[in-house]
């Protein structure tokens, strides 16, 4: 890989840091609040369920987290394994993929009505 491109992830993985801080202070925030309170967990739940607004917070939130993931293990497997060359590029991907998949899905379970 390029020094550039090799340069733009890890712009990519201090911006993803950056979003990720903001996104869980609020999540942390927010949920010490429904907490404090009296919520159950039903009740918060029934409040995420059919907002449009938590879907894209937590959807952003899975993004956020699955990039700056699969450019972190990227990174591991390339100081720490030694691996290198194309497979290791699709292996990142494929991680990121999954991450995102999954992230999302999880998003949709919470938020869906």
């Amino acid at each position: 890989m390029s020094a550039a491109a090799e340069t733009r992830l890890w712009l990519a993985q201090r911006a993803t840091a950056g979003l990720l801080a903001v996104f869980v202070a609020v999540h942390l925030v927010t949920v010490a609040y429904a907490v404090r309170g009296g919520l159950t967990a039903a009740e918060i739940l029934g409040r995420l369920q059919g907002h449009a607004g938590w879907f894209a917070f937590y959807a952003l939130f899975a993004l956020a987290a699955a990039a700056h993931g699969a450019i972190g293990l990227r990174v591991i497997a390339r100081e720490w394994l030694g691996w290198h060359g194309r497979s290791l590029e699709i292996a990142a991907v494929a991680a990121g993929i999954a991450l995102a998949f999954l992230g999302l899905k999880a998003t949709w379970a919470v938020t869906a009505t």
